[in-house]
């Protein structure tokens, strides 16, 4: 019997006590919140971090774009105060045709002859300039009345021509890119 008391006494010796398993118990979850609060920390660190990123790369775009509406701006600004600057351009080598014209017609050995054909050269250079530009002359003289691209400006009886044809051109249109900017004015038959 005495070696079963001290078997007994052996075993009860090892197991834990209840206060034993308590404050065991409780270092373990003192372990388990510093080891949660350490990660969570770690995590609020690196979470500060990438949201300072974030943050910084937001700034960097809205500036971005900021400078890019500033420029765009700037861009329309300079195409509408320019638009015309190719067209001019080609313009006024046209008009100083048309100047030296008038300065030899002013002149006493002008004669009527050289006076035409410098004007037929400069109204050739002039419609030149504007078909660069695709403005096209709209002369319909002999076609069928178009209301979208003519004007009439009176219907006479003619028993020469069809209904509804133009017969005579008082001012010829232009379109620009096929659109009308001035519709030909015209004399329409009965």
């Amino acid at each position: 019997m005495s070696d079963f008391k001290a078997d007994n006494q052996t075993a009860e010796e090892q197991i834990p006590t209840v206060e034993e398993e308590m404050k065991n118990a409780e270092k373990a979850l003192e372990q388990a919140e510093e080891t949660v609060t350490e990660d969570i920390t770690a995590l609020l660190a690196e979470s500060r971090i990438e949201a300072d990123k974030h943050k910084d790369m937001a700034l960097r775009i809205q500036a971005d774009m900021e400078n890019l509406r500033r420029r765009t701006r700037i861009d329309i600004e300079s195409a509408h105060k320019y638009a015309l600057d190719k067209f001019v351009n080609a313009l006024i080598p046209a008009m100083d045709s048309m100047e030296m014209g008038m300065d030899a017609s002013s002149k006493e050995e002008a004669s009527i002859e050289s006076i035409r054909e410098g004007i037929d050269m400069t109204f050739k250079q002039m419609l030149d300039v504007l078909g660069q530009f695709n403005v096209e002359r709209v002369d319909p003289k002999g076609e069928k009345f178009n209301p979208e691209l003519h004007e009439a400006l009176t219907m006479i009886p003619s028993p020469d021509h069809e209904p509804n044809t133009v017969i005579d051109v008082i001012q010829k249109g232009y379109t620009l890119n096929e659109r009308l900017v001035r519709a030909a004015r015209v004399i329409v038959a009965q």
